[in-house]
């Protein structure tokens, strides 16, 4: 029998003719077109204009009712202002001392000297326009709106100096919908959303939801209203646009101070902080308000009769129950009520049928709790912190703690960056103009100008769970280099630590006067027993 030879076939790549490809990447997942549960999911990611500017007054709308009528939507703006913002975020002056050819005792003494002066213009009305707050206070003012718009704006100004203030720099706040496009329907109506780009005939340049950009896209102006577009209390006055430049031209520092936090390129415009929940949060409260109705009524105990005779038979009755303002017409079964211990008195012939006010809530707790963890998590904050209640371990607490915190301070980063150092480094400039602060080579070399104007913000500090484990975590990395002795005074107490040394020093001094000796505290080489208590 002979053997027959086999020639050996290539085989036949997966992409070959005639070869359909069914399971590649995503296709199978996310991508597919053929699951049922996927078939009609069928989204489209367009351009910034289309997803983002198109849509950001309704976004605004919403997120503004959701701020004012939802107690979710409050406790997370709120909550944001109290750990971001507090009473306000304090400047420390962080000169670069070795560049400018400084001591450290000279930069302390330049430090000290600077911050006191700002907080003379910073704690006075008169570092606002409208003279109404300090600097700490419009801080609250700039992040609330910037949280609920979705940016927030200023200018910088500056007016004649006042009795007592030797400074003209003024910060103007004004609302996040001043900045639209001049002449734009959407100015007038929320209706009209798809108007979000217009062109400066002047000079060709594209106008995006109010922000002027050349032809690379740069900003280089700002067009805002002379009063909010949607006021239908102040129609008598005009609607007229300015055209505000950006940046100034000989110094290019910023004249129009915009807060925000895009997500995309070619974003111009920030979107409300609550925008991802809105949806979410507009259901929890009407499922919220159902079931509060609900408990309303199930509370209630009313009763209603039928007389066989005259409607006077029970009379008396009504008569001790309620006074006259009170008491229900029973011919009238229009004014027939269910409320608390309410005794109606039907008419004759009138038939009465039982409404069955059981109604169970047992899940209630369950399901929205459910449902504020997925809105925490869109907003960057663990629900024990956004509705403030911690019924879990001293571990899972410290963990939301932590996180919470941690987006706290990159919001505070963001803030402080956008807003309070561009105000510190205007008002820096007219000091160091008028001879209040003496800064040799400022605003010739900008490396020279930028070791003059460092500065460190910071703001409300988290509470602590357990003191003891905090603090010796604290001064371990003081010891080790991970950190310094200001930050950490800043961070967990919100002081000054040279404030703090002073005031050490000078509470020594009463202490070895009145021959007492003065408590010492030195926890570094303490060990973390787990325990929670101090460990000797």
């Amino acid at each position: 029998m002979s053997k027959r030879k086999h020639k050996k076939r290539a085989r036949q790549p997966t992409g070959s003719a005639g070869v359909k490809i069914t399971n590649t990447g995503y296709s199978e997942g996310g991508a597919s077109r053929t699951h049922a549960a996927l078939r009609g999911y069928n989204p489209l990611k367009s351009s910034v204009r289309s997803d983002v500017d198109a849509n950001l007054n309704t976004l605004r709308n919403r997120s503004s009712d959701m701020y004012i009528n939802s107690p979710i939507g409050a406790s997370a703006i709120n909550t944001n202002r109290a750990n971001v913002i507090g009473a306000g975020l304090q400047v420390i002056p962080k000169i670069d001392y070795k560049l400018l050819g400084m001591t450290v005792e000279e930069a302390k003494a330049w430090q000290h000297n600077t911050q006191r002066e700002f907080n003379l213009w910073a704690e006075s009305v008169q570092c606002d326009l409208y003279r109404k707050h300090s600097f700490y206070d419009m801080q609250d003012i700039a992040y609330l709106s910037y949280l609920v718009d979705g940016d927030a704006w200023a200018a910088i100004k500056y007016r004649r100096p006042s009795p007592g203030i030797p400074y003209s720099t003024r910060i103007q706040l004004f609302e996040a919908s001043r900045v639209c496009n001049p002449g734009s329907m959407a100015a007038y109506s929320n209706s009209d959303s798809m108007t979000v780009e217009c062109r400066n005939p002047n000079n060709g340049n594209r106008i995006v939801n109010g922000v002027e950009i050349d032809a690379d896209g740069a900003v280089v102006a700002y067009w805002i209203a002379n009063r909010v577009p949607y006021d239908p209390t102040n129609n008598s006055q005009r609607l007229e646009w300015s055209r505000v430049e950006a940046f100034g031209r000989r110094t290019g520092r910023p004249l129009i101070l915009q807060v925000s936090h895009e997500e995309r390129p070619e974003q111009y415009r920030g979107v409300p902080y609550l925008a991802p929940a809105i949806e979410v949060l507009k259901q929890v409260s009407r499922y919220t308000n159902a079931e509060l109705s609900a408990a309303i009524i199930k509370s209630f105990f009313t009763l209603f009769f039928t007389s066989s005779g005259t409607t006077n038979d029970l009379g008396d009755v009504l008569n001790e129950t309620y006074g006259p303002a009170e008491q229900i017409d029973p011919d009238d079964l229009r004014r027939i009520e269910i409320g608390p211990g309410t005794l109606n008195l039907l008419p004759s012939g009138v038939d009465v049928k039982a409404v069955d006010g059981s109604r169970t809530q047992s899940t209630f707790e369950a399901f929205t709790n459910s449902l504020i963890a997925q809105i925490g998590a869109s907003l960057g904050i663990p629900s024990e912190v956004l509705m403030n209640r911690f019924q879990s371990s001293y571990s899972a607490a410290r963990a939301a703690l932590l996180q919470a915190s941690a987006m706290f301070r990159t919001r505070r980063t963001w803030f402080a960056r956008d807003f309070c150092q561009p105000v510190y480094e205007a008002w820096l400039t007219e000091a160091i103009a008028i001879g209040r602060i003496r800064a040799p080579g400022f605003g010739m070399d900008p490396l020279i100008t930028k070791a003059w104007a460092g500065a460190n913000w910071y703001g409300p500090v988290m509470g602590m769970l357990d003191p003891v484990k905090e603090v010796n975590g604290a001064a371990l990395r003081v010891k080790y280099g991970f950190s310094t002795a200001e930050r950490e005074a800043a961070e967990l107490t919100g002081s000054n630590y040279d404030d703090n040394v002073d005031q050490i020093a000078s509470e020594r001094a009463v202490w070895v006067n009145n021959d007492m000796n003065y408590p010492k505290a030195d926890n570094t080489e303490a060990q973390d027993t787990g325990e929670g208590g101090d460990t000797g």
